[in-house]
């Protein structure tokens, strides 16, 4: 089975637990206003130019087989480091097939992890859950107009699934990405405490700062980074959050 990746990261340590590979699979059904990997939006190989004319293709078609073979030679590395392999993108979901089939190659051998938005069907969602050993699943906010307005999708399915998640057996951390002026606020969070306070296997939830780099490689792309929201605003504080007693969120 044939797969699309943009990159492979060695040595990763923000993506799980211990010293891991992170795989990039490229395309994702979701446009946020501050991805800070447009790269990998689309589904098929891209041209990027740096700014001295220096050209690069992003995205390369691999076979499950090989991509399997590739990540089983570090299996004593990861064991040594407690690490293992985290797929994410783009949306990994959005190649499940591929997904699985890698999966199904290098577990048990391997801990596995996928980072996604959440945003499948069911079917697929529950069944990458199933195969891997942590999710790390994204919210981005838990309004829908506001969710629809800077992702470009609609959030019910997204929702349906986190609210699944909460019940299944697979250990999960939630990340939210604070944005300025967007979903930095005590309601949003308020929301998503509430949708998680009764989870089974929630590790924790992680509030990330919005990184004002985020649209450096846009022009690569022959774009402009234009959100809808005031870059140079910092999102509220975590102090604003712990001051407030959000039960159930853990930081």
């Amino acid at each position: 089975m044939q797969g699309t990746i943009f990159s492979i990261e060695d040595f990763a340590v923000n993506d799980g637990p211990g010293i891991r590979t992170t795989v990039f699979l490229k395309g994702c059904p979701l446009c946020c206003q501050w991805c800070h990997n447009p790269e990998g939006i689309s589904f098929k190989p891209q041209i990027l130019i740096k700014k001295n004319g220096e050209e690069s293709v992003c995205g390369k078609t691999i076979t499950s087989d090989e991509l399997a073979e590739k990540l089983l030679r570090d299996e004593k590395i990861f064991q040594l480091n407690e690490g293992g392999v985290t797929f994410t993108g783009g949306e990994p979901l959005s190649q499940a097939d591929f997904l699985l089939d890698v999966l199904s190659k290098i577990r048990p051998r391997i801990h596995t992890a996928v980072e996604t938005s959440g945003f499948a069907t069911s079917t697929i969602f529950r069944k990458v859950v199933e195969n891997v050993d942590l999710v790390l699943i994204d919210n981005k906010s838990t309004d829908a107009q506001i969710h629809k307005k800077y992702t470009g999708v609609d959030n019910t399915q997204i929702l349906e699934n986190l609210q699944w998640l909460c019940n299944a057996n697979t250990p999960f951390i939630v990340r939210v990405p604070l944005i300025p002026t967007v979903n930095d606020s005590l309601e949003n969070l308020e929301k998503l405490s509430d949708i998680l306070k009764d989870a089974k296997n929630l590790i924790r939830v992680e509030l990330l700062r919005y990184h004002k780099t985020a649209g450096a490689k846009y022009y690569m792309l022959g774009k402009e980074y234009k959100p809808d929201f005031d870059t140079s605003l910092a999102p509220k504080t975590f102090d604003t959050f712990t001051k407030n007693k959000i039960k159930h969120i853990i930081l």
